[in-house]
């Protein structure tokens, strides 16, 4: 069937709602239940620091570049067989993870699992669309919301849950039967659609700039540290191959291929809609003010929110000594809020309007986060932390409840797919960077202020603190569990601790900073009207 075609509603429709929902709820999960699993993999597989970053930052990476394309393949094939083969590929994904050995089999599987979320998320939406119609339609699209968010809240304590009780790589097999029984409901209770229109082809070379530019960005942010950012502090290898200039720093080369690259891309598709051809991006859309604006806004507060979530169950688990379930459940104040703020957001914005709300959420958001910047310190109590993180978790709740519909009003229908495409794109870009950048950020301070804090200690050898000061660029945090277990190292055990609390509170402030640029964003969205959304945004949710 088409889009077009009058059909009878689907007998089995809700049961295929639950089929589609268990696989974004994989996906949604996978983007923060390693999270609290990272100090154990970084132990169990003497993974580095920058790998430990690279096992969020390029899940996200992949799921934003293949994003828009997955979803207008699905309009070609059918989103029902792009549903199942995603789930294919992310299931499988998921098993290679679980049977790791080294971190670049563990990366290889994260890379397969993002892809395979990107063919899952887009088909789950446009199927939503395609199948319920009318009333029951918001109410289809409410529930496919609601998994978003509530999967997003569980998946650290989930992890947490798995790796204290079983190992972390139960955070993986977990998605075994969970894929399965989607596999089956879906094909069961999930009748096939497509796009009734011709068929607009691909955008290859814009596909193969956008996603190159962002892999260099990435890669240039996360290795820095590691490489030298201008000059080479040590050779990249790459199987046989090895970098071949010994003078300037990989990282500074693959920044300046990213610019060109991302350059080329607007150029590209400047090119390409000029002459009638398919885009992957059609910028005419940020001619739009609420869409060019909420698409900042949105991409800078999930640098922030993204970034700052991979940092705390780090400062969690190194400095305060908590187990994975611990973390979990520390992070339930800012679930908490998020959830509590739901119905919050709905009324407000009937209200104030929806531009409001967003503020406001964004405004908590700032606040949180600079709180827990002035707060983080070894030995702390969760009653000094956790207020800041369900103030955090409230903000979070608020804003983006309403951001996706702030951003599309104004998004003419026969573009709503497209937009709403592109700005969850956005969403994923924007973790991608918050992760690298921020996650970059706590190893300088953290590799910088351990060597300060040695320096301090009387009589400590120049020697230990050189090997402290290389563990700590190698490992990250977790190092300091490794020392806590070493008998009378409770000097150097303190400086770490200190060090990394100190970090920790430095990227949170910086966090905070992100959210407020993405705050004033959002001052220069036109105001939205209180009442609600028209019919047009529950379509596009």
């Amino acid at each position: 069937m088409t889009d077009s075609e009058p059909a009878a509603p689907h007998p089995h429709r809700w049961l295929g709602l639950v089929a589609l929902t268990l696989g974004v709820s994989m996906i949604i999960i996978d983007a923060t239940i390693v999270n609290v699993a990272i100090p154990s993999i970084i132990r169990d597989l003497g993974i580095t620091y920058t790998e430990a970053e690279w096992t969020n930052a390029i899940y996200s990476l992949v799921f934003a570049a293949l994003l828009i394309s997955s979803g207008r393949l699905g309009d070609r094939v059918g989103r029902r067989r792009l549903y199942l083969i995603g789930l294919v590929v992310f299931v499988g994904a998921s098993m290679v993870a679980g049977f790791a050995q080294s971190g670049p089999q563990l990366l290889g599987a994260r890379f397969l699992q993002g892809i395979g979320g990107a063919l899952i998320l887009p088909a789950t939406l446009s199927t939503v669309n395609a199948t319920f119609r009318g009333r029951e339609r918001a109410i289809a699209f409410g529930v496919w919301g609601s998994v978003i968010g509530g999967m997003a809240a569980l998946g650290p304590l989930l992890g947490g849950w798995l790796t204290t009780n079983y190992s972390w790589r139960w955070a993986f097999y977990i998605n075994l039967p969970v894929g399965a029984v989607a596999f089956v409901g879906a094909w069961l209770f999930v009748r096939e659609s497509r796009d009734p229109g011709p068929s607009r082809g691909f955008d290859l070379p814009g596909t193969f700039a956008l996603s190159g530019g962002l892999a260099l960005l990435v890669f240039g942010l996360i290795e820095g540290q590691s490489y030298g950012w201008v000059r080479p502090k040590q050779t990249l290898t790459v199987g046989p191959l090895e970098w071949p200039f010994g003078s300037v720093s990989p990282v500074a080369c693959a920044l300046a291929a990213s610019a060109l690259l991302l350059a080329g891309f607007v150029a590209v598709e400047a090119r390409r809609r000029r002459s009638g051809r398919p885009v992957l991006v059609d910028f005419s859309l940020f001619a739009i003010p609420s869409y060019r604006y909420g698409n900042v806004a949105v991409s800078i507060v999930s640098l922030g929110e993204f970034g700052l979530i991979f940092v705390i169950p780090l400062f969690l688990q190194s400095v305060l000594a908590y187990s994975a379930l611990d973390t979990g459940v520390a992070l339930l104040g800012l679930a908490g809020g998020a959830f509590l703020a739901a119905p919050f957001a709905a009324k407000l914005s009937q209200r104030y309007g929806g531009r409001a709300v967003v503020r406001a959420g964004m405004a908590l958001e700032v606040v949180g986060t600079a709180g827990l910047g002035f707060v983080l310190a070894p030995g702390i109590s969760w009653q000094s932390y956790e207020p800041f993180l369900f103030l955090y978790g409230f903000g979070i709740g608020l804003a983006t409840a309403q951001l996706t519909s702030v951003i599309l009003v104004d998004v003419p229908p026969a573009q709503s797919g497209e937009a709403s495409g592109i700005q969850s794109t956005s969403r994923q870009i924007g973790s991608a960077l918050g992760i690298a950048i921020l996650g970059t950020s706590l190893a300088i301070f953290f590799s910088h202020g351990v060597r300060q804090e040695l320096d301090a200690l009387p009589g400590f050898p120049a020697a230990a603190r050189d090997g402290l000061v290389a563990a700590v660029d190698e490992s990250g945090g977790p190092v300091i569990g490794i020392v806590r277990r070493r008998p009378g190292a409770e000097a150097a055990v303190g400086a770490l601790e200190t060090a990394f609390a100190s970090a920790a509170s430095k990227v949170a402030f910086l966090a905070s900073g992100f959210i407020m640029l993405g705050l004033v964003s959002s001052l220069l969205l036109p105001a939205t009207p209180p009442g609600g959304r028209d019919e047009r945004d529950e379509d596009v949710r």
